[in-house]
């Protein structure tokens, strides 16, 4: 059968096949209006939903129509997550399918909404997991301390946990080096100064930038990667170059000639966004650079972000953070007296990181399943690389790297 809804063209089933939970699932999703997208409602035969206007192609089978009902009714967005995590539904390319409801996220926001009661909740458990020093500690161990083996099974021989910058046909471990001359670039450093590094990860950078002839203090609250990244520069030869310690940002002491820091200040929350940048001011010599790469979100989005705090990453991946546009940026260096030089984006090589995580996470299964991460872990972890990855995509989020000075005394 074919019928027009509006301005979408349908191909179904009779409705007289359908479940009374399905037709509610079609009332919401035949308001898609960019793109295709191939439904399979159990065991009726495959339908498709055509948009009038270009966007992906993406499938979605539905193999629990009712729990995913039920879920969307009480958790709106964060229960579609919910729902794929515990199996009620799944895609040949969840990436594609989440790009998909991105573009349309428009047309879908009047059925993309929570209870009250969801609301209400998931509000408090944002406030709990707000990044105080104690708080900070406990929301980077949850992330970061599942285990230097789980990370290295499927980040890149770098163990570098950010957006690389891609050349054509790279692979990337070497765009993650780029990314990391990049950050020196912006810096204009010459060897032998000393760098800080805020949220030093695995020791990627440190061992960069130390073999390149600078100082290189690194900063981190996770145990686990505080004692690969330590035994990482041993192995190098590097330690008379590189000093690392268990540090919350807030509390370091002295003074440096640059700071540098990937992909933290997204983790910082935003009750504590003045202070992150008071630290960039406090602890640079006058004169002194911070090259800083962080993911921001649009303006268009971000009201409607921040006023309903505790979505999909914030509840399952990064307890507290929250993701700043790029005029917060901006404004909070402007805030702590800093200026603000230099600015480059680079969302899609984020979605290309991400697709190479992805594709190497998923070949990696049955090392997973050995070590004890179970199926509803490995969806989860599949979920937020093809969430992110389908976010840059759609241009709702960007990763920007710029660089900030303090003016010379």
């Amino acid at each position: 059968m074919r019928s027009q809804t509006g301005s979408l063209a349908i191909e179904m089933p009779p409705i007289a096949e359908m479940a009374w939970y399905e037709r509610r699932l079609m009332d919401q999703m035949t308001r898609l209006r960019r793109g295709s997208l191939e439904v399979t409602l159990r065991t009726l035969r495959p339908f498709a939903l055509r948009g009038t206007e270009p966007g992906p192609t993406a499938d979605v089978v539905i193999g629990r129509p009712a729990a995913l009902l039920r879920r969307l009714f009480w958790r709106g967005d964060l229960g579609f997550a919910e729902g794929y995590i515990a199996g009620d539904w799944t895609s040949s390319d969840l990436a594609a399918l989440l790009e998909l409801l991105a573009v349309n996220l428009d047309v879908y926001a009047q059925s993309d909404t929570r209870h009250p009661l969801t609301r209400a909740t998931v509000r408090i458990q944002h406030w709990l997991n707000r990044n105080s020093r104690r708080g900070s500690r406990r929301n980077i161990a949850a992330h970061y301390d599942l285990g230097n083996d789980f990370y290295a099974q499927w980040l890149d021989s770098t163990m570098t946990y950010s957006a690389a910058i891609f050349d054509q046909g790279d692979p990337l471990d070497v765009a993650q080096q780029r990314k990391y001359a990049q950050m020196l670039e912006l810096l204009d450093a010459s060897p032998g100064q000393h760098i800080l590094e805020i949220g030093c990860g695995w020791g990627g950078f440190a061992e960069y930038a130390a073999r390149r002839g600078f100082r290189v203090t690194g900063i981190t609250l996770s145990r686990e990667q505080l004692n690969y990244a330590r035994a990482r520069i041993a192995k190098a030869g590097l330690a008379e170059r590189v000093q690392l310690q268990l540090c919350d940002y807030r509390d370091f002491e002295g003074h440096v000639d640059h700071i540098v820091s990937i992909e933290m200040f997204e983790a910082v929350g935003r009750q504590y966004w003045q202070s992150y940048f008071s630290t960039l001011s406090r602890c640079l010599r006058p004169g002194g650079r911070a090259a800083l790469q962080v993911i921001t979100i649009d303006e268009t989005y971000f009201d409607a972000y921040a006023a309903n705090p505790g979505g999909f990453i914030q509840t399952y991946i990064f307890p507290g953070g929250m993701l700043p546009t790029k005029g917060h940026v901006k404004q909070l260096a402007a805030g702590a007296g800093l200026i603000h030089q230099r600015v480059a984006a680079f969302g899609l090589d984020y979605a290309e990181t991400l697709a190479n995580w992805h594709a190497k996470f998923d070949r990696c299964t049955e090392w997973l399943e050995a070590h004890g991460y179970d199926e509803r872990f490995r969806r989860m972890w599949r979920y937020y690389l093809a969430f992110c990855e389908a976010g840059f995509r759609a241009r709702q989020i960007d990763v920007v790297q710029c660089a900030l000075a303090r003016p010379a005394a």
